[in-house]
C-alpha cells in the first residue's frame, strides 16, 4: 500500500479511537496540529518519487556506456542537452566499449559528480624532460580547474627534484625530492612512494595549467637534462597500494604494457561570478524552484537541492520531494510515518504515546474508553475538513504570489532587453500584452489552438478580448539564445510598416521566453498552397503576383526602413498567404538591422538549407544578397515545384544546381512544372528563370539587389496578352550574370515538344 494511503488510514483510526477521559482532548488536538503539517503532501500534485541525482535534460542521452552524464553536461548536436558548449561532451562509439571525452580539450572522462561539482579525468602518464607546462588544456578557467585539495602530483624516477608551479610571476613552487639507493629500482614499482624512485607533492591552488620542472640533485651533474614520468591523481588514490601498483608498473614500461588510466580530479563551474551577480545576469544556473545558491570558494557558485529535496538543482523542476518514509535506514520511525513536502512526520499509532522515532518508544497509553470521546471524534472530523479545505485555499494563494512573483521577475528583466533594442519606449510600452489576457485568448494555449511550429517557436490561434483574432507565438525552449531572439523579432517588426510584411500587434513579457503576437493570417503558408499532392497548384498569374509581393516586401526592408533589415530565413514556409491570397513575409527571429552606411556583418550561421547562401555559409558574412539567393531559390521553386531542401537529380545534383545547369544548357522546359508551361505566356518563364539565375550567382557582389529584381518582375507582369509579348520581353529581359544564359523561349520549346510526342 502507498504511504500516502497508509498514513491517511492512520489518521483515521486516530480520530475514531475511544479516548477515556478529557485529557484525551489534548492528545487529539496535539494530532491534529500534526496532521495538518500532513495536507501539502495529501493535496500536492508533485511526483513525490525520489528521482536520480544524476539526471539529464528530458529526450536528451543521459549516460555512455557505464557514466552518467547529468545537466548541465550533455552529449549531441541538440543545444538544449547542454548549458553551455564547454559542457558538451562527445560518445566515441568508435571503441568498445564506447568512451566518454570533453568535446574540446579530447581528455577521457572517467566519472561525473554533479553534487561535489567535480569530474575524474583521464590525463595520462607523461614522459617530461627538463622544464616545461603540464599539457593540460581545458578550455579556460571559467569552467575548470584542476583540484588541489584532491590531487597529488607525482614524478617517477630519482636523482631529481620536482617542482610544480602555477604559470605567472612570484608564485611559491611545491616541491619534492626523489633519491636513488643502489638496493633499490630507479622507479618504483612496489606501490610506495616515500622519496626514493618517486616522490610527490600537493600544490597550494587550483588552476588549469601548472610549471613543472625536474632539477638534478647531483649537482655535478647540473646541466643534464632529466627524464622523468609524471602523472596527476586524485589524492585519495594514490595512497591506496592496490591503486598505485598498477600505475607505477605502466609508469615503468610505459609504451609497451596495457593502458591504466589516471583520476584526475577537476572542479567545475558555471563561471566566475557570485550567485546575486549571476542572479542579475540573467543566466543564472539554479533553475529548479526547491533549489538553494551557495557562493563557491574554489570560485564562481553551487546549486544544490534543499534539505527534504532531491534531484538535479541545475534544471527546472529538478529538485523533488525525498519521500523519507520509504528510506527508514536515513530517517527512522517506529510509528506512523507520513511524508510531507519537504520533510516528513513520524507519529505514535493509534492507542500509544511516547517517542516514534526510537524502537519500542511508543508505549500503551493509559487512557480508557469513554462515551465523550464520540463527540470528540466528530468533532475532530470537522475540525480536519475545515483546516484541509483551508489549506487547499492557502496553498492556492501562495502558489498565486509565487507566479506573479515570476511575471514581476520576467517582465523586469525582459522589458529591459526589450528597451535596449528600442530607440522610442513608448513604442514598447504600446505593444504590451499580460499573460492573463493571452491564457484567456487560447484557452491556456490549449492543443487545439495550435497552428504549427517553426524554427523560433509554436504558434497558437487566439482571439483577444475586443475579439481580434491574433496568432501568438512562444519557444519551445527557455536559453538565452530564444530569449535573444523573440526580443530581436519585436525590435525589428516594431520598425517595419508593409502591406506584405506580417503585423507585429505586441508582445507579452511576464514569460522567460516574451510571447508575440502578430495578426492572425489564415490562408497557411505559400509551401502549403504549392506542393499540394494534385497535379495543379496556384496558378501561374498568382505565382508571379506573389513572387513580385515578396520581391517588394525585401526591397522595403533591405532600403526603405529606418535601418537595413536583412531576413536571414526567407523560404517558402515563412511566406503567409491571407484569404485573398496576399503574401506576408513573417518569422523574423533571425533577422539583423543594420545601419544604412555598412553593407555587412559578421555573424553566426543561420537560416534554412536549400535557401541558405552559400557565400555567408563559408564565409559568416551577412549582406543583403544572402536575401537575394534566397529569394532565387524561390523563384526556382514556383518556376518547378520541386522542394530544394529535398530534390536530388539523377546525376546527384540539388535544386539550384540542377536548375542552372538546365537554364544554361536551354533545357529548361526539362525542369518546369507542367502547369507552368500551360499558363505562362510566351518567354515569360524564361525571363523569370534568368532573374532566378542571377540571384544565385555564387558571387554575392554580381547579384541584383532586390530593388532590381522588384523592377524586372514588374516589367514581366506588364507586358502585354499578344504576340508583340516577345518583343517587350527582349527589351525588358533581365540578362543573367552567366555568359552561357541566353534569353531563349523556353515555354515555345516544351510546347514544341509536347506536339512532338
Amino acid at each position: 500500500m502507498p504511504h500516502s494511503h497508509q498514513a491517511f488510514i492512520c489518521y483515521c483510526f486516530l480520530f475514531l479511537v475511544p479516548y477515556a477521559t478529557m485529557h484525551a482532548l489534548a492528545i487529539a488536538a496535539l494530532h491534529l496540529l500534526q496532521f495538518l503539517a500532513t495536507i501539502p503532501a495529501l493535496v500536492s500534485s508533485q511526483d513525490s518519487l525520489i528521482p536520480p541525482q544524476d539526471m539529464a535534460m528530458p529526450g536528451c542521452t543521459s549516460t555512455c556506456y557505464n557514466i552518467t552524464i547529468p545537466y548541465p553536461f550533455g552529449i549531441g548536436a541538440d543545444e538544449r542537452c547542454y548549458r553551455h558548449e564547454g559542457f558538451k561532451l562527445v560518445c566515441s562509439t568508435d571503441q568498445d566499449p564506447p568512451v566518454l571525452y570533453m568535446n574540446s580539450a579530447g581528455y577521457r572522462v572517467v566519472k561525473i559528480k554533479l553534487s561535489k561539482r567535480v569530474l575524474y579525468l583521464d590525463t595520462q602518464v607523461n614522459r617530461l624532460l627538463g622544464d616545461q607546462t603540464w599539457p593540460l588544456n581545458l578550455l579556460d578557467d571559467r569552467f575548470y580547474r584542476v583540484s588541489a585539495a584532491e590531487n597529488v602530483f607525482v614524478a617517477l624516477g630519482c636523482g631529481f627534484k620536482l617542482s610544480v608551479s602555477l604559470p605567472r610571476a612570484g608564485s611559491n613552487a611545491s616541491t619534492c625530492n626523489s633519491t636513488c639507493h643502489p638496493d633499490y629500482p630507479k622507479m618504483a614499482t612496489d606501490g610506495t612512494c616515500s622519496g626514493v624512485g618517486c616522490c610527490y607533492t600537493r600544490v597550494a591552488e587550483d588552476s588549469n595549467s601548472y610549471v613543472i620542472k625536474f632539477l638534478p640533485l647531483d649537482d655535478a651533474n647540473s646541466t643534464l637534462l632529466v627524464n622523468a614520468t609524471f602523472l596527476v591523481e586524485k589524492g585519495e588514490y594514490w595512497r591506496r597500494t592496490e591503486d598505485a601498483i598498477p600505475l607505477q608498473k605502466y609508469a615503468a614500461t610505459l609504451g609497451s604494457a596495457p593502458e591504466v588510466p589516471t583520476s584526475t580530479v577537476v572542479n567545475w563551474m558555471l563561471g566566475n561570478s557570485s550567485c546575486a551577480e549571476a542572479l542579475k545576469s540573467g543566466d543564472f544556473g539554479c533553475r529548479s524552484n526547491n533549489s538553494d545558491c551557495h557562493d563557491d570558494p574554489r570560485g564562481g557558485y553551487a546549486c544544490q537541492c534543499q534539505q527534504g529535496y532531491q534531484g538535479n538543482a541545475y534544471m527546472h523542476n529538478g529538485c523533488k520531494d525525498i519521500d523519507e518514509c520509504t528510506q527508514p535506514d536515513q530517517y527512522p520511525c517506529f510509528g506512523c510515518c507520513v511524508n510531507t513536502v519537504g520533510s516528513y512526520y513520524c507519529i505514535c499509532p493509534p492507542g500509544t504515546d511516547g517517542d516514534p522515532g526510537v524502537k519500542d518508544g511508543c508505549a500503551p497509553s493509559k487512557l480508557k474508553s469513554s462515551g465523550v470521546v464520540i463527540a470528540i471524534g466528530v468533532g475532530s472530523g470537522i475540525v480536519v475538513l475545515l483546516f484541509v479545505l483551508a489549506a487547499v485555499v492557502i496553498r492556492r494563494k501562495v502558489r498565486a504570489q509565487k507566479a506573479k512573483r515570476r511575471k514581476e521577475y520576467f517582465f523586469k528583466q525582459n522589458r529591459g532587453l526589450l528597451l535596449q533594442q528600442l530607440v522610442d519606449k513608448d513604442i514598447a510600452e504600446r505593444m504590451i500584452f499580460s499573460l492573463e489576457e493571452l491564457e484567456k485568448a487560447t484557452n491556456s494555449f490549449d492543443e487545439s489552438r495550435k497552428l504549427g511550429g517553426g524554427g523560433h517557436g509554436t504558434v497558437y490561434k487566439g482571439i483577444l478580448s475586443d475579439q481580434r483574432i491574433v496568432a501568438i507565438k512562444r519557444s519551445r525552449r527557455a536559453i538565452k539564445r530564444e530569449i535573444d531572439d523573440f526580443i530581436n523579432e519585436v525590435a525589428i517588426l516594431s520598425q517595419v510598416n508593409h502591406r506584405n510584411v506580417v503585423k507585429l500587434f505586441g508582445c507579452c513579457l511576464e514569460t522567460e521566453v516574451p510571447l508575440l503576437i502578430y495578426e492572425f493570417i489564415s490562408n497557411g503558408t505559400l509551401h502549403d498552397h504549392l506542393h499540394v499532392c494534385a497535379p495543379q497548384s496556384l496558378s501561374w498569374k498568382e505565382r508571379m503576383r506573389i513572387a513580385l509581393e515578396i520581391a517588394r516586401s525585401l526591397a522595403y526592408l533591405h532600403s526603405a526602413a529606418s535601418v537595413s533589415i536583412i531576413h536571414r530565413d526567407i523560404k517558402t514556409s515563412n511566406i503567409l498567404l491571407d484569404d485573398r491570397l496576399i503574401a506576408k513575409i513573417s518569422d523574423f527571429g533571425a533577422s539583423r538591422g543594420m545601419p544604412i552606411d555598412q553593407t555587412a556583418v559578421t555573424t553566426t550561421i543561420q537560416g534554412t538549407f536549400g535557401y541558405l547562401d552559400p557565400e555567408y555559409y563559408q564565409t559568416s558574412r551577412l549582406t543583403e544578397k544572402s536575401d537575394v539567393y534566397s529569394f532565387g531559390v524561390i523563384l526556382v521553386e514556383l518556376l518547378t515545384r520541386k522542394r530544394p531542401s529535398s530534390y536530388i537529380s539523377p546525376e546527384g545534383f540539388n535544386l539550384v544546381s540542377q536548375f542552372v545547369l538546365l537554364v544554361n544548357g536551354d533545357r529548361l522546359c526539362d525542369m518546369l512544372d507542367p502547369q507552368v508551361t500551360e499558363e505562362a505566356k510566351e518567354g515569360e518563364a524564361n525571363e523569370v528563370a534568368a532573374i532566378a539565375v542571377m540571384c544565385l550567382n555564387p558571387k554575392g557582389e554580381d547579384r541584383p539587389t532586390m530593388r532590381q529584381v522588384e523592377r524586372r518582375l514588374e516589367a514581366i507582369q506588364s507586358l502585354p496578352d499578344n504576340t508583340g509579348s516577345n518583343e517587350a520581353t527582349k527589351e525588358h529581359a533581365v540578362r543573367p550574370s552567366h555568359p552561357s544564359v541566353e534569353a531563349s523561349n523556353a515555354n515555345t520549346s516544351c510546347l514544341q515538344l509536347e506536339q512532338a510526342l
